[in-house]
């Protein structure tokens, strides 16, 4: 699971993220002092599976970063006080930890979580295909028919193996439509289909359909994140 850290103290976050390093099932994508600082490095990077949460926090807490969230993320709260165990669970949080923080309660929490987290992702891979308007139509393609995705200003244009859309979506959006263990944003104008992947040399990365290679060019801020997210084997 991709996580992040929300955790104002910093020894706290320290060692949550000594936790998290030491536990196979979780990738650390970011770990912020405050929710605010969260969201603005968020935007536009990989989607976020499970958040490690504080409640007390500056500028915004806890419970109002949950309410600012457009997607569903497994959340576990760790705080020091009892008394907002209650709300948080009306957010439908999935462990509340008390602090001091043990080890062996980390990770029955995230046992937990990863168990939830599989079964979301089960549901969602029944779904295998998404449906495009195309004039009053609307025209189904399996998520492997999608090649690459293009930005064109206040529009998106669909490659697919069957034919070329143009859908008035943005990026952000079309990407949380579509699932992270498929398609990725490797550069701001450009989300792939990873599975379609044939190479990457340099600052790009190449699809190949029929004859002819696509070359997309990686952005420097999405590069690590790509390579992370590859079964990558190397000498």
């Amino acid at each position: 699971m991709n996580c992040i850290i929300i955790e104002d103290y910093e020894e706290s976050r320290k060692l949550v993220e000594i936790f998290v390093e030491k536990t196979r099932m979780l990738n650390l994508i970011g770990s912020y002092e405050s929710a605010v600082e969260a969201i603005n490095d968020q935007e536009q990077k990989l989607k976020v599976d499970l958040v490690l949460l504080d409640i007390e926090l500056p500028e915004m807490s806890g419970m109002e970063y949950l309410r600012t969230l457009e997607t569903n993320p497994v959340v576990i709260i760790l705080s020091a006080q009892e008394k907002y165990a209650l709300e948080a669970y009306e957010y439908d949080v999935t462990d509340y930890i008390l602090k001091p923080i043990t080890y062996s309660r980390f990770y029955m929490a995230v046992s937990r979580a990863y168990t939830r987290w599989r079964k979301d992702q089960n549901i969602q891979k029944t779904q295998e295909e998404i449906f495009v308007r195309k004039g009053s139509s609307l025209v189904k393609f399996g998520y492997s028919e999608i090649l690459w995705i293009e930005a064109l200003a206040n529009y998106v244009m669909l490659n697919t193996t069957r034919e070329k859309l143009t859908v008035h979506f943005t990026m952000k959006a079309i990407l949380e439509k579509l699932p992270a263990d498929y398609f990725q944003q490797v550069h701001r104008s450009y989300i792939v289909n990873v599975n379609k992947i044939q190479l990457i040399k340099n600052n790009n990365l190449f699809i190949t359909e029929g004859p002819e290679a696509k070359r997309i060019p990686i952005g420097r801020s999405y590069k690590e994140d790509l390579l992370s997210s590859l079964n990558l084997m190397s000498h």
